[in-house]
């Protein structure tokens, strides 16, 4: 944070005399001159806010003052200084400065007492808690549902889910829904959704798909809000989380998407990383389509971050599973270093040897499992347990061999048994529907020609009908 980010540049008002107005901006400057000695720069900064106080003034320099003071008494640990000047600093925001400048000042300094890792909870809490009082009394709502959006916020990065919890019921309440959850009232609709984008990142990290789902679905019928894509992005994000860990990877590929476009209109760069993820669950579904053929995603195709996916997709297509496995190893810190992905990448692995057991065994009726396994780079159970996934979802038609170690396979696989049946199903309606026009050709001619005659055969039978529709 600039220390020239809390100048605002407006008239002070606390003298009617204008030389008093130079002395005490002069005196503010100075004391800012003064940061290399701490001591010396509050002992200044003081003074101002003394002299004000003394004329029963609070005014803009003093706000100013009291904002260096804070930051100054925080950044040398000294927390409980630090908050009694803060303190000071919200009793000028009601009348001091105007509300836009004091919501600039509060969110400022909440956001460098939040970043601070030293400070134990409890005082950060304290921050929050005094803020929150000093905005009740001055019965600014706005900030004060923002003000708890961001404690929220930053117990969700803790992983305070204890401390989050009370800070979500106090904002579910503020919300007021509905009886029926449906919807919200319009007013508050996008800051339902703010608060459900956060209870659905609570309830991811802690693993609990039952609550994730209710709140997901909640917040997909909350119809009266104007959201910042960013929050449409997170819920999608989330929700095509829960679905992959559910392996319908269909659902997680079209949330994924949904994800993707939120974040690339709010300008996020979170659309990197879950553009990987839709590349993740569409190589799942086991698509034949390029997912860089959308015009959304195809001015990323060529992005560097992007880069090893694209490859690994490519591979995948081409069914080679050890050029994938190669841009795995390669690629660690792009694919790899993610726990998301890791998590998915031996089911890609497992889907892309199963589609290349697949194409090899296409021109057999008997094959070694070890040679499967030899050319895979991988164990004989492995090779063991897809081919056994292959035959109970009737995708081949055959058995393993074990004392021989052998997969034994039907003429044709199961998928062609189906098409053999259909084309024979096909020819059979053929050879009736052929009966009956000859039957019907046949009527028709006696017909004409009456009793004991003929005319001859009917000119669409001319050569033999036998020789029309063989």
């Amino acid at each position: 944070m600039s220390d020239d980010d809390f100048d605002y540049g407006f008239e002070y008002e606390g003298s009617d005399n204008e030389e008093d107005v130079v002395d005490v901006e002069n005196e503010y400057y100075t004391a800012k001159s003064q940061r290399d000695t701490p001591d010396t720069a509050l002992a200044s900064f003081q003074k101002i806010v003394n002299d004000e106080t003394s004329r029963g003034e609070q005014g803009e320099f003093g706000f100013k003052a009291l904002k260096q003071m804070t930051k100054l008494t925080f950044k040398l640990g000294r927390y409980d200084e630090a908050l009694a000047h803060y303190k000071t600093l919200l009793t000028y925001t009601k009348k001091a400065v105007t509300r836009n400048v004091a919501e600039k000042a509060i969110n400022r300094i909440l956001d460098y007492v939040s970043a601070d890792t030293g400070l134990g909870l409890d005082k950060m809490q304290e921050f929050y808690e005094v803020t929150m009082s000093a905005l009740e009394e001055q019965k600014n709502e706005r900030l004060s549902t923002k003000t708890n959006l961001k404690l929220a916020k930053l117990w969700l990065d803790r992983r305070e889910y204890a401390r989050l919890n009370k800070i979500l019921k106090e904002l579910h309440a503020q919300c007021a829904p509905s009886d029926d959850g449906a919807d919200v009232d319009s007013s508050k609709g996008t800051t339902q959704l703010e608060v459900y984008a956060l209870e659905i990142q609570m309830y991811g990290e802690m693993k609990n798909n039952k609550k994730l789902r209710e709140i997901y679905e909640k917040s997909l019928r909350v119809r009266s809000a104007i959201p910042h894509p960013r929050i449409q992005g997170v819920i999608r994000e989330c929700g095509g989380k829960m679905y992959m860990s559910e392996k319908d990877w269909g659902k997680a590929q079209i949330d994924f998407f949904e994800a993707f476009k939120a974040y690339d209109e709010a300008g996020s760069p979170q659309r990197i990383q879950v553009l990987k993820y839709l590349v993740l669950a569409h190589m799942l579904t086991e698509s034949d389509i390029d997912p860089f053929d959308s015009q959304e995603t195809k001015p990323y195709k060529n992005d560097r971050e992007i880069s090893a996916m694209t490859a690994l997709v490519d591979a995948y297509q081409r069914r080679s599973v050890h050029e994938a496995e190669k841009i795995l190893r390669t690629n660690r810190e792009t694919i790899m270093d993610d726990p998301f992905i890791r998590g998915y990448i031996d089911d890609v692995l497992r889907s892309l040897r199963t589609q290349w057991i697949l194409e090899i065994i296409k021109p057999y009726t008997r094959i070694e499992v070890s040679y499967l396994a030899r050319q895979l780079g991988i164990s004989d159970e492995q090779v063991e347990e897809i081919i056994v996934a292959l035959i109970l979802d009737d995708r081949i038609a055959g058995r393993i061999d074990q004392v021989t170690g052998r997969l034994d396979l039907d003429k044709h696989t199961a998928v062609e048994t189906r098409r053999y049946q259909a084309l024979d199903s096909w020819t059979a309606q053929l050879t009736a529907l052929h009966t009956q026009l000859i039957n019907k050709a046949s009527q028709a001619g006696q017909d004409r020609s009456g009793p004991g005659g003929s005319v001859g055969a009917a000119p669409w039978t001319t050569g033999g009908a036998s020789e029309v529709w063989a």
